[in-house]
Parts: C-alpha cells; structure tokens; sequence
C-alpha cells in the first residue's frame, strides 16, 4: 500500500496501503461477477458488451487497439502473474494453469494466447461523455530501506513499534502527539518497540509507504535485514504533512526533495510538523528470506509485489488479481506495459487511477516521489 505512496497526490505524502498498507492486508475477497451493459459501442468487437462497475464502466475494444502491446517484454510482467496465481480470484484460478505453462513461452505465444483467452477493455469513468476524456491519475509508491538499532542509542532513539495490548479496546487509540507526551500511551507501548531510527521523518515514511526493509544493528553486534510490514493504526485520521505545509505558507513544493529542504532549514518545527499528522501505524517484523530478497513486500492480494509490474487500484473499478494494460507519458515515466492490480491504496481512489510500485531503495524513492502524471487502463479480463 509496501512513493512516496501516492506521495504527491493530494499534495505530497498522500496515505498508502501497500505494500501492507495503512489497509493492511485483508482476505482476498470473491469478486461479484461484472454487470454486463446490453448496448454495445459502436466501435466494440462484434457481441461484446461492455461491463459496469461500481465505479467504472469498460469498454470492450480490439487487440489492436492496446499501445505497444506487441513490444512489451511480457516475461516481466508474467513473473508478477504467476505470484497472483497463488491466490486467484475466481476468474483467473481457471486460468492458472496455463499461465504457469507460458512462463517458458516466448512473446509471441503468450500473446497469441491472451488474444484467444481473454478480452481488452478500456476503463472509463462511469459519468464519462461520448469523445470527453479517460485519462485518470498515475502515482507511485516504494518500499524504504533504513539502517536501524534493535536497542535505542544515542543515536537512534525513534522506535517503531508493534500495535499495543489494548488497541483494539480503544478507538480511536492517542494520537501521534498524545504517544509522544502522554506517560499513559508511553506506557501502553513499553516493551512494544521493533527496532529503532536515527530521523522521526523516516519514520514518518514507512508508515506511509505501510512497510520498508531495516538493516538492523543487534546487540551481539550482527546485523539483519528484515523487513517491517503494515499491523494496524491508532484510527486517528491521516493527514497530509505535505498539506499542512502548503496550508502554513511554508512550502510552494509539496514533493519530498521540497518537504526536506524545508525540513533541512527548520530543524526546530520538524516535531510541530510530524503532530498536524495526528496517525500512528504499527508493524510487524518479518523475515526476509535470501532466496527471495529481490521480491517487494505483500500487497492486499498477499502476494509479493514485482517492481515495475504491479500497481494498486480502487478494488471498485478493477478487481485485485486482474491483468491491466498502462499507459503513461510525463516527465518522470513514458511507459506502456503489462501491469497486475495486486495492491490497494487508501488514496488510491477512482475509476482510471493507480499507484505504481517502482521497487525498494533510495533511487526507487527518489523516482516514486516525482511521478504523478496522466495515465490510461485497459483491462484484461476472460472471454
């Protein structure tokens, strides 16, 4: 939910959910089957109809009509499939096996196949005009990666915690500035500490991105990578620090590298700044096995996302699991390529709108919290 999440959406730092977003991971659900429309548009492929969302409509078009789908590298994207067939949607369990099957094939059959198996539609608005526009909004997340202490220290002295005993039993839990000065809330806390962080903003980070690896520094004076995902939040409501700081007349630049440059003159204000964010996100420390440190975090469908061939959706507008088609073109990312929803976002909202996951690591970063540009889908769903 795992640039800044959908950072610049919403003005920078918009709330994500996966990789193990502020959602969590919840089950995957059995999507209704889709609502045929009885017209067809009069471009349609002959006796196809198109399909009603709660929030979209999609039209069905020709094979031909898909930019670039006869030049994308399909293997990639085919990677990200075979992880989606692990826990498949009813619509695609059938599909599985011969998904498993074309790994070894080449382009051509694996196209061949999706035009014999499957149909493309084109997403739209539900309240779309005849001729108006289907471009929606293209954001990015990523997963983090921090050095951190299993034990606090001079230097790193942010802990992260896991959820409190007692969470549950109140809602909504303190907020973000009540946990810092509040002796009741400290106490409900002791002893809930993960690890912990040299910088309260990159803190601030994971809990928006919903995960991130640490590089954890142990006692013994080992180190292991671990990984930090999403178990819950105090139910406070998210607010954008980004907005706040446009609110305050502070910033004109919403994105990360603006947010740190204010932050890098005004040292003194970062904690008012942390505390207009009155949310708190608790994790779970995973394993990260070395066989698989290449794969991203867990997103909603709870499987492994694939950097640059997953993307998180409105499960209103295209169910997780679905094979969708994405085209963008702005400064950040030109791109048209095979993409599975396989992840949600709590900002990630709408008919055409996605939150593309660009990797882990600081260059994955820097790139997610520049991307925020026009963006097409087409999905691809069985005949």
């Amino acid at each position: 939910m795992l640039g800044i999440v959908g950072m610049l959406a919403a003005c920078g730092l918009s709330p994500q959910t996966n990789p193990q977003s502020e959602q969590g991971l919840p089950p995957v659900t059995q999507p209704a089957p889709p609502v045929a429309q009885p017209v067809p548009p009069a471009d349609a492929p002959p006796g196809t109809a198109p399909i009603l969302q709660a929030k979209s409509r999609w039209q069905p078009v020709r094979w031909a009509d898909i930019p670039g789908f006869e030049s994308d590298a399909l293997h990639e994207a085919w990677n990200a499939w075979i992880r989606s067939c692990e826990r498949p949607a009813p619509p695609w369990a059938v599909l599985c096996a011969d998904v498993r099957r074309l790994s070894i094939a080449d382009g051509a059959q694996q196209r061949a196949w999706m035009r014999e198996r499957l149909q493309p539609y084109r997403v739209e608005p539900l309240s779309v005009n005849p001729g108006g526009t289907t471009e929606g909004l293209l954001t990015s997340y990523y997963e983090p990666v921090f050095e951190a202490s299993r034990r606090a220290t001079p230097k790193h002295s942010v802990a992260l915690w896991q959820p409190p005993t007692g969470l549950a039993q109140r809602k909504p839990w303190f907020s973000r500035k009540d946990i810092d000065t509040l002796p009741e809330a400290q106490a409900a806390l002791r002893g809930r500490e993960i690890a912990y962080l040299a910088d309260p903003v990159d803190a601030l980070i994971l809990q928006i991105q919903g995960s991130g690896r640490l590089r954890i520094a142990e006692p013994d004076g080992s180190q292991r990578l671990v990984r930090v995902a999403f178990a819950g939040t105090n139910d406070q409501p998210y607010r954008s620090v980004g907005r706040w700081l446009l609110d305050q007349n502070l910033i004109r630049d919403a994105s990360w590298p603006g947010i740190k440059a204010w932050i890098a003159v005004n040292p003194q204000r970062v904690q008012e700044m942390l505390w207009s964010n009155p949310r708190m996100v608790f994790f779970r420390e995973e394993a990260i096995d070395p066989a698989a440190a290449s794969q991203g975090p867990r997103g909603a469908q709870g499987v492994a996302l694939t950097a640059g061939r997953s993307i998180a959706v409105d499960r209103e507008s295209i169910p997780l699991g679905a094979p969708v088609w994405l085209q963008t073109r702005g400064d950040a990312l030109n791109t048209q390529r095979m993409v599975i929803a396989q992840d949600v976002g709590s900002a990630i909202l709408g008919a055409v709108r996605a939150d593309y996951y660009m990797g882990s690591g600081d260059a994955a970063g820097e790139l997610a919290g520049r991307l925020k540009q026009g963006l097409q889908l087409w999905v691809f769903w069985p005949k």
